[in-house]
C-alpha cells in the first residue's frame, strides 16, 4: 500500500507565500512523477505543477499551469519521496483545495496514481 499525505496549507493574505509538502510512503519501488492539482467547488480538478523523476532520484523536468508560471515552484527530494510546492505572490484566485498525486511503481508492476486527501489554501484579498 502507498500513502500520500499533504501538509502546509492555510490562510494567507494576497501577495504572501506558502509552501506545501507532499510525502509518499509505503511499498514504493519508484516514483515516476509527482504533481500538485487544485480544485474549487463546482469545478474540475486542474493541474498546477508536476515534476518527473530523473535517474538520480532528484527533481527532473517540471511543468506548470500558465496561471502559476513565475509564481509557483515545484521541487522533489527523491531520497525522501517528497515533493514541495513553493507558492509566492499568492492571489485570491489561488484559493482551492490542493491535492498531491504520485505516480508510483510498487515492485515491478506498471505505475499507478495515488492521491492525497488535500490541503486547503485560502488567500484573502
Amino acid at each position: 500500500q502507498v500513502q500520500v499525505v499533504e501538509s502546509g496549507g492555510g490562510l494567507v493574505q494576497a501577495g504572501g507565500s506558502l509552501r506545501l509538502s507532499c510525502a509518499a510512503s509505503g511499498s514504493i519501488f519508484r516514483i515516476n512523477a509527482m504533481g500538485w492539482y487544485r480544485q474549487t467547488p463546482g469545478k474540475q480538478r486542474e493541474l498546477v505543477a508536476s515534476i518527473t523523476s530523473s535517474g538520480l532520484g532528484v527533481g527532473g523536468s517540471a511543468n506548470y499551469a500558465d496561471s502559476v508560471k513565475g509564481r509557483f515552484t515545484i521541487s522533489r527530494d527523491g531520497a525522501e519521496n517528497t515533493a514541495y510546492l513553493q507558492m509566492n505572490m499568492l492571489k485570491p484566485e489561488d484559493t482551492a483545495v490542493y491535492y498531491c498525486r504520485a505516480q508510483v511503481q510498487v515492485g515491478l508492476t506498471p505505475p499507478s496514481d495515488y492521491w492525497g486527501q488535500g490541503t486547503q489554501v485560502t488567500v484573502s484579498s
